[in-house]
């Protein structure tokens, strides 16, 4: 999934993440500067203020995280980066980058991370399939490797593939600095840690016995075209849905013929009366 233009800057502001309890060019690996230092803050907390670099105010002294960035977005693993990599406030020390899924596996592989920050949507199989094939890694009882979803999709079926594959947590694209921080160290104590509106979605699924039915329409689409139907459906824009997305208005122009065509509808009414039908706005 590599769309035409990439996101720029740091991470965004969001509402906080929410923890649950305690359990067990973009092509190759880089290693980040920076030692280690003060840590990140300590406990969940529900952020409205702006992003910003993270505030080592209440960070706990000689915590240290080693971090590896998955995504197949240049400049957004840039961004975090510039964001979270400043070893001596934040304590995150960002040990290598990925843009596939074939790099995720040699990077994590070979750098052993405490943490991934992983993408949901990633070329070569999706982050589901990086931690299929990181299971051993995370299962390692001395050395456990976690992950943590970080991603532009607040999905259920994203939110609930990750979690069933074996990631501790997910949080979007639009966490401020400081409360991503947190989330690393919350996950590297293992802890689940997600989105308060997405911590719902697992709530749920896990509640229930029976497997969701097959939707054998929306099965047609991809998951990018899931993503443009979801926003295009609640009202947004193209140019709005290009900007949540890090793509370019002629790619969204695409994804919606592609998804109308798939589903044999005529216009985004019709789109958006589908959508909401099958209650994914």
């Amino acid at each position: 999934m590599n769309d035409a233009n990439e996101p720029t800057g740091a991470v965004e502001p969001d509402a906080g993440t929410t923890g649950a309890g305690t359990a067990g060019g973009p092509a190759a690996a880089t290693g980040a500067a920076g030692s280690a230092g003060a840590g990140a803050p300590s406990g969940a907390t529900t952020a409205n203020d702006p992003a910003g670099a993270p505030d080592p105010a209440g960070s706990a002294p000689g915590r240290h995280v080693r971090v590896v960035l998955v995504d197949d977005h240049r400049m957004f693993r840039t961004g975090v980066q510039a964001e979270i990599g400043q070893t001596e406030r934040t304590g995150v020390e960002v040990v290598g980058e990925a843009a596939d899924v074939d790099q995720a596996v040699t990077v994590i592989t070979a750098t052993r991370p405490e943490v991934v920050l992983l993408d949901v949507h990633l070329p070569g199989g999706g982050g589901v399939e990086v931690l299929r094939r990181c299971s051993p890694l995370m299962a390692d009882a001395e050395q456990p490797v976690r992950f943590l979803a970080l991603s532009v999709s607040d999905a259920a079926e994203d939110v609930i593939g990750v979690i069933r594959g074996g990631a501790r947590g997910y949080v979007t694209k639009t966490i401020t600095g400081t409360d991503l921080v947190d989330s690393i160290f919350r996950v590297q104590d293992g802890d689940a840690v997600f989105s308060p509106r997405l911590a719902g979605f697992v709530l749920d699924a896990f509640a229930s016995t029976d497997a969701p039915p097959v939707d054998e329409d929306l099965d047609r689409l991809t998951q990018r075209e899931r993503e443009v139907l979801r926003l295009i459906a609640r009202g947004y824009a193209y140019k709005e849905i290009a900007k949540q997305l890090f793509i370019s208005v002629k790619t969204v122009e695409s994804h919606v013929s592609a998804v109308l065509r798939k589903l044999q509808l005529s216009n985004r009414h019709e789109l958006t009366r589908w959508a909401t039908a099958r209650r994914l706005v």
